[in-house]
């Protein structure tokens, strides 16, 4: 009889099972961007699965950009995308029921936390207040919360949270993009220009007290939970800045 692999799978979803498993081969094996893979045939042995199983696991990591297929070379891994992964899930909370105060803390924490990196950047190099001064400044003038506004909101807290440097944040802050969709009916479109404007001026004239209290009013417009932004705002103001 031949002998039973060693990590032989026997769950029913074994697509989703050997996706696992090659998720943790990969991480302790430590390997990098283009080092390539077991074979299918190499997987089909070491797994105890059928060639149909390991096409559907690889077909689904290529999906999310962690594997690709090399000419010559067979699969390897793949450069990650925080971009790429960020348009998937987004699309996850587009469709779940998720509560609007689980939403609104989760953008509150991106936020704020990402404050004060942003306004050491802004230090740094001067033209980054002239950019975030200009996206600020050209918000369309509607009186309601329309398709057009919901998308110049995205672009500046974006570029807000982008300017800190922080690439892991701007990515999962465009998760939250189905946020400002779900909810644009609570938006006021004339302060929020306005309190964009603010923020930016805040953070350019170093006074993250004011930078924070000014996006906590900002972000309360969508009907949040004030007490909790607030305990937020106190802790990232009397936090030390980034060294």
């Amino acid at each position: 009889m031949a002998e039973v692999p060693q990590h032989k799978i026997r769950r029913k979803r074994l697509s989703e099972e050997l996706a696992g498993q090659l998720r943790k081969y990969i991480i302790d094996r430590g390997l990098k961007p283009g080092d390539p893979l077991p074979t299918e045939n190499e997987m089909v042995e070491r797994f105890g699965v059928s060639h149909t199983v390991v096409r559907e696991a690889t077909k689904a990591l290529d999906f999310l950009g962690i594997i690709a297929v090399a000419p010559r070379r067979g699969m390897v891994l793949d450069e990650f995308s925080f971009d790429r992964v960020s348009e998937y899930f987004g699309f996850h909370f587009a469709l779940c029921d998720y509560p609007k105060d689980k939403l609104l803390g989760s953008r509150a924490v991106i936020e704020m936390g990402s404050l004060p990196y942003t306004m050491k950047a802004m230090k740094k190099d001067a033209d980054l207040y002239t950019r975030l001064r200009t996206l600020a400044e050209s918000g369309p003038d509607v009186e309601l919360a329309n398709d057009q506004w919901i998308e110049h909101d995205i672009a500046f807290h974006r570029a807000l949270v982008e300017a800190s440097g922080l690439a892991p944040l701007a990515s999962v802050c465009d998760l939250l993009q189905a946020f400002f969709h779900k909810f644009r009916t609570s938006m006021d479109v004339r302060q929020g220009k306005e309190g964009h404007c603010q923020i930016v001026e805040a953070l350019h004239r170093d006074d993250l007290n004011a930078a924070v209290a000014l996006l906590r009013h900002h972000l309360k417009g969508y009907e949040g939970d004030d007490d909790g932004l607030q305990e937020l705002s106190d802790e990232v103001r009397t936090g030390d800045l980034p060294s």
